[in-house]
């Protein structure tokens, strides 16, 4: 594990990254092993899979498929993340603030974004080429950068891919991301500071981004009983994405 930060004149950045070795159990879960004998396991991770249908020859996608089963005996890994460029601009936005200088607290805003994800992009690139090494040998212009033509990808959880926001929780706690960046999280799950990303790295050839779209009721109970989590609880939180009313069942 690597946690990095950088102190600049308004803000602070810090990094922590994770490599892991990891296989895909059931469907649709993901289990992290504590080391490489692969016999205790630090955390489980949770992933929904697409439910609605798709045209012949494509596959209803889960980010689970592109980590190797358990029974196929490949010794696969996964990587997790997190970056935050906003640590310490809260002062800085309280003045702009006091001064009501709308201009100037929009910009520093959006720099602590921009360095954010600058930071996410820097920080997959090293991992690719330098600490997993998986494309040790990748030379990419930046426009190819830009264009994700590299492979692995970086999803985040309450995205498209893996649209449930508890599962940050297990992030959280493998990569102890509070103690090793000051980020932390909100009772709504939201990063605090709000610039900053997390996520995992996936370096499967063929891992892509997706959507999850909308999903029926029993994937949603088969979710919650995999996550231990009250079926109510978790249709609160999974509620954008319900292909069905709960209230009427």
């Amino acid at each position: 594990m690597l946690n990095e930060i950088v102190a600049g004149k308004w803000l602070r950045a810090a990094a922590v990254i994770g490599l892991f070795p990891a296989n895909s159990v059931g469907d649709d879960d993901l289990e992290i092993y504590t080391d490489a004998t692969r016999n205790g396991i630090r955390a489980t991770l949770h992933m929904l899979r697409q439910q609605q249908r798709r045209p012949d020859g494509q596959p209803n996608l889960s980010l689970a498929d592109f980590i190797a089963p358990r029974e196929t005996g490949h010794a696969d890994h996964i990587g997790m993340f997190a970056v935050t460029a906003g640590l310490g601009i809260e002062s800085k936005l309280e003045e702009f603030a006091r001064n009501h200088d709308d201009y100037n607290s929009i910009l520093l805003k959006a720099l602590a974004d921009r360095l954010a994800e600058a930071m996410a992009e820097r920080m997959h690139e090293r991992v690719r080429r330098e600490f997993w090494g998986y494309a040790a040998a990748e030379q990419l212009a930046g426009e190819d950068l830009v264009a994700e033509k590299y492979q692995g990808i970086r999803p985040a959880p309450g995205y498209p891919a893996c649209p449930d926001h508890t599962e940050k929780l297990t992030l959280w706690q493998v990569l102890n991301v509070e103690e090793n960046t000051g980020m932390k999280l909100t009772d709504s799950l939201a990063m605090h500071p709000a610039a900053s990303v997390s996520g995992w790295y996936l370096a499967h050839p063929d891992a892509r981004y997706f959507g999850v779209g909308r999903i029926n009721r029993d994937q949603v109970q088969d979710y919650a009983q995999r996550k231990g989590m009250e079926i109510r609880r978790m249709e609160g939180w999974l509620s954008p994405l319900l292909g069905y009313d709960p209230d009427t069942l």
